[in-house]
């Protein structure tokens, strides 16, 4: 008699509703994810600060119920809070990298559960758009700080490729907008 394997499938609760998150999203996404990713893991190096790529939950409201999300990146400096395979304290960064099945909730439910927990800054990553959106926390807000769209062509009037951005709580982490989408023409 076989035996049927259940199969993974990475989930995220927010508001007490279960979201699943399969199937992966594109190739694009985790190029983007691992540009960034491979930026930040190298400037953490020696601190006590880690990264992370989408294999840690974040529980948000750790004192109120079990929701979770699991970010595409983030970066924790209070280790306390770090338990098998999720983190309760408040990340320092975070960034979402949307896919048509996830870019709504990105930009609502999880922003404002980010930002309901105190995440200092928020990034929102556009593989379609080559976009990139910065939300900094200001009296318990975001607030949208910078925007852009990468232009790569250096015969426009906008080329902007070279654009570098810093991270706020971070001014040693930089990374340019051609940096963030490289790969992505394969």
């Amino acid at each position: 008699m076989a035996l049927l394997k259940e199969e993974y499938r990475k989930q995220e609760k927010m508001n007490g509703v279960v979201y699943d998150m399969s199937p992966a999203p594109g190739y694009q996404h985790g190029i983007i994810n691992g540009n960034i990713h491979a930026k930040i893991k190298n400037k953490l190096k020696d601190t006590i600060c880690l990264v992370f790529m989408e294999n840690l939950d974040f529980r948000y409201q750790p004192d109120v119920n079990d929701d979770y999300v699991c970010p595409d990146i983030m970066i924790v400096c209070d280790r306390k809070y770090l338990k098998g395979s999720f983190y309760s304290g408040v990340p320092k960064f975070i960034v979402e990298t949307l896919s048509p099945s996830t870019s709504k909730r990105d930009r609502s439910v999880k922003k404002d559960a980010y930002e309901k927990a105190g995440v200092e800054e928020y990034w929102i990553v556009s593989p379609q758009g080559k976009s990139v959106e910065i939300y900094y926390l200001n009296d318990g807000e975001y607030i949208l700080e910078q925007s852009y769209i990468m232009q790569d062509d250096k015969e426009e009037e906008d080329y902007n490729a070279e654009t570098e951005i810093v991270l706020r709580g971070f001014p040693h982490i930089k990374m340019k907008l051609e940096e963030i989408f490289e790969g992505l023409e394969i």
